[in-house]
C-alpha cells in the first residue's frame, strides 16, 4: 500500500512491466545478474520498475539511479528523441539516468558496472559539514 502512494502507477503499467522482467536482453539479463540482491556493494536495485508514465530498466532507489541499457531499437533519430524526453522529464523528478548500448555493457561489463557503482555511491554519501564552504 505504502508502495501505492510514492509510485501510484496504473496496474496497466505494473502488468506491463511485469511481463518486461521475462523479456530481458541478455545485457539486462546479465547486468542484473550482477546487481540483484544487493551484489553491488550492497546497494538494492529493482528491474522494469514503473514511474509513471514510463518503466526503467534498472533501479537503485536509494541513489534514484536509473540504469538503461538500449539495444538497436534506440537507435533511431526518433527514439532518441523520445528518449532525451523522457530522460528530461525524470531528471526533472531528481533521478539520474545513465544510459549505456547493451554492446558497450557486454564488452567489458565491468567498466558499467564501475561506473553504476560510481554513481550510486556519489548519490547515496552524504556530504561533509560545511561542504558548501569548500572551495
Amino acid at each position: 500500500m505504502e508502495h501505492e502512494k510514492r509510485n501510484p502507477a496504473s496496474g496497466r503499467l505494473r502488468d506491463f512491466a511485469k511481463d518486461q522482467r521475462s523479456l530481458a536482453t541478455r545485457a539486462e539479463a546479465l547486468f542484473w545478474s550482477q546487481v540483484r540482491a544487493g551484489r553491488l556493494s550492497g546497494h538494492t536495485f529493482k528491474r522494469q520498475v514503473p514511474i509513471t508514465p514510463y518503466i526503467v530498466d534498472l533501479l537503485c532507489p536509494s541513489a534514484r539511479l536509473i540504469v538503461e541499457l538500449d539495444g538497436e531499437p534506440h537507435d533511431t533519430v526518433e527514439r532518441r528523441r523520445r528518449d532525451a524526453t523522457r530522460d528530461a522529464w525524470l531528471r526533472s523528478q531528481t533521478f539520474e539516468i545513465m544510459r549505456f548500448s547493451n554492446d558497450a555493457f557486454l564488452g567489458p561489463p565491468q567498466r558499467t558496472l564501475d561506473a553504476a557503482l560510481a554513481a550510486v555511491e556519489r548519490r547515496t554519501t552524504p556530504l561533509p559539514p560545511n561542504a558548501d564552504r569548500i572551495a
